[in-house]
């Protein structure tokens, strides 16, 4: 610290200290002892790296160089005493000599930072490459709510710079590939991917992939297909198109065959696999001419050729314009995640709604006061009413029509079923009041030394799908905002999307989308489809909510929160102060 406050006087900033240190190929700058460099003072590039890890930011180096693609700027910020990951980001973001940022991150201080640097990026149409080390969470700590369980760190981190528009990827060589892709300068324009292949294995592991990558595969007009079926008259497919070995000794007759199947069919992103043929000096010198045509007839799209092959027939290839992988199922998930990236840096910015003013938070709230505030910032919830006698619980579920659920009231049982504090689906009076007693013996046994308000008596809402809704605290990006499957499924299946609060209907919606088990909300097998614009409604509110408390909210959770053809109700409510 004295030494930072020692540089920073001076009128200066400090890398590091434990860093490799920098280098700016543009101005012939390199301050660092990467051994990296002992290949060679690399040429001017356009792809930016940060790394907070000296010895793989060199790795890194080392493997984008190998792949052939040049760098600008690399930056290593070691322990980042002073200068951080998220400001070199964002100086990179706004450098007009840079067009690609790829980043390695262990750890981050500065939430909004990294954001802001991720923003910049995205106005300046610069994809954002990202690889996080440490995805799993040993021993992480539970949380008294499931939104806060499931909102480790981990989970955090990736919602976070996901919304913010950086592609993670989980491994070195993705991160690779996909700066490789991204530095063609071509990003598709939609997830429709176009496959020709000599193999039809090799066709069903690239539609495998794809489907598992969220490309589409679009078929090819018939009248296309005919037209390459009077050549190759064993081809199979619309797309993959399998032109079978009939096109290994006559590369021109798989060029005309690829021609017509772009002519008939609009595709972001176009994959070619010819097995071996840049291993020969023949093929690629006849393919040359058909290669060219198309990347000048289709500006917008991504081409790719898929082969073994040597450095010279490589380098010739990618001087018609296409990219050249060995492994066609990398080179599917690379262009995911340049669509992915196409479709971030094409859209525009997430507006973020106008927050509420913050309200006073009680020191202890249960479910029934939890419910109250929520209701508030425009959440809607069963009609619930408090009990501190048998006599007035049957007197309140007749005003509230049978039948009526049972549930202890304490600020100190957050889960009520577990000290047998639930009664459901109690149809008269004398269940009521036989659930009314037992629910207070159950929970004063099992929880002694818990503060029992009474019991509330509750509308019985039925029907409609079960989610949960959540928000999170978390130390680094400040609040989230959740929703998931709820009910008994909410630990079973972990199927949840998490963003950054606050969210905007859009966005809202987009998560409800996210979701593993959407088609349950969109009417899977003949159902009935649930009110996702009320869900998403009842998203933007939670999240304002959050938002607007700040450092003052730990959490809050909806769960379940019963989801109809018609709106949505909420069921069991828990707002967490931060303590």
């Amino acid at each position: 610290a004295a030494l930072v406050a020692r540089v920073r006087s001076a009128g200066a900033r400090l890398l590091g200290p434990n860093a490799m240190g920098l280098f700016n190929t543009n101005d012939r700058i390199f301050a660092t002892f990467s051994s990296a460099l002992d290949r060679g003072i690399p040429e001017i590039g356009r792809v930016g790296v940060v790394s907070q890890s000296g010895a793989v930011g060199s790795y890194i180096q080392n493997l984008i160089l190998t792949r052939g693609v040049n760098i600008s700027k690399f930056v290593a910020t070691g322990n980042e005493a002073d200068v951080e990951a998220s400001e070199c980001l964002e100086w990179m973001a706004g450098d007009p000599d840079t067009d690609v940022l790829v980043v390695y991150l262990e750890t981050c201080r500065n939430g909004p930072g990294l954001i802001r640097a991720l923003e910049v990026a995205r106005a300046n149409g610069k994809p954002v490459i990202v690889l996080k080390a440490g995805r799993t969470e040993a021993g992480q700590h539970v949380a008294a709510s499931h939104t806060g369980a499931m909102a480790g760190s981990v989970a955090v981190f990736e919602a976070a710079l996901e919304a913010a528009g950086a592609h993670l990827c989980r491994s070195l060589a993705e991160l690779v590939e996909l700066t490789y892709t991204c530095a063609g300068g071509v990003l598709p324009k939609d997830r429709n991917l176009a496959i020709i292949t000599v193999s039809g294995g090799i066709g069903v592991m690239s539609t495998d992939a794809a489907v598992e990558q969220g490309l589409a595969l679009p078929p090819m007009g018939a009248a296309a297909f005919e037209t390459i079926r009077q050549h190759l008259p064993l081809a199979v497919g619309l797309n993959p198109l399998d032109t079978t070995a009939a096109t290994i000794g006559d590369r021109t007759i798989f060029m005309g065959a690829v021609e017509a199947m772009l002519a008939s069919q609009s595709y972001g992103s176009v994959m070619l696999f010819v097995g071996n043929a840049g291993l020969n000096a023949r093929d690629p010198k006849i393919m040359a001419e058909g290669l060219t045509k198309l990347v000048a007839s289709y500006p917008e799209t991504l081409f790719a050729i898929c082969t073994q092959s040597t450095p010279e027939n490589a380098a010739a290839f990618e001087a018609t314009g296409f990219l050249v992988y060995e492994n066609p199922e990398a080179c599917v998930q690379a262009f995911a995640g340049a669509a992915r990236l196409g479709e971030v840096l094409r859209s525009p910015s997430l507006s973020r709604p106008a927050l509420p003013a913050p309200v006073a938070l009680p020191a202890r709230l249960d479910e029934v006061s939890s419910a109250a505030l929520l209701a508030e910032a425009g959440l809607r919830f069963a009609r619930s009413e408090t009990a501190t006698s048998a006599e007035e619980a049957v007197r309140l579920a007749g005003e509230i029509g049978y039948p009526v659920v049972l549930k202890v009231r304490s600020p100190d049982i957050a889960h009520k079923s577990e000290v047998g504090g639930v009664k459901v689906g109690l149809a008269d009076a004398e269940a009521v009041r036989e659930g009314y007693e037992g629910i207070l013996a159950s929970a004063r046994t099992a929880a002694p030394e818990a503060e029992i308000l009474g019991v509330s008596i509750n509308e019985m809402v039925d029907g409609g799908v079960q989610c949960i809704l959540g928000t999170h605290r978390d130390a680094t990006f400040g609040a989230m905002v959740m929703v998931g499957l709820g009910g008994i499924y909410t630990e079973v299946l972990k199927d949840t999307v998490m963003r950054p609060a606050p969210v905007g209907r859009e966005e809202a919606l987009d998560m409800i989308r996210g979701l593993k088990g959407f088609a349950l909300l969109d009417g899977a097998r003949g159902a009935e489809k649930a009110d996702i614009g009320a869900l998403a409604d009842s998203i933007v509110a939670l999240s304002r909510f959050a938002a607007a408390q700040g450092a003052g909210l730990e959490g809050a959770e909806i769960n379940p929160m019963m989801v109809g053809s018609e709106g949505c109700i909420g069921v069991d409510a828990l707002v967490i102060p931060s303590r």
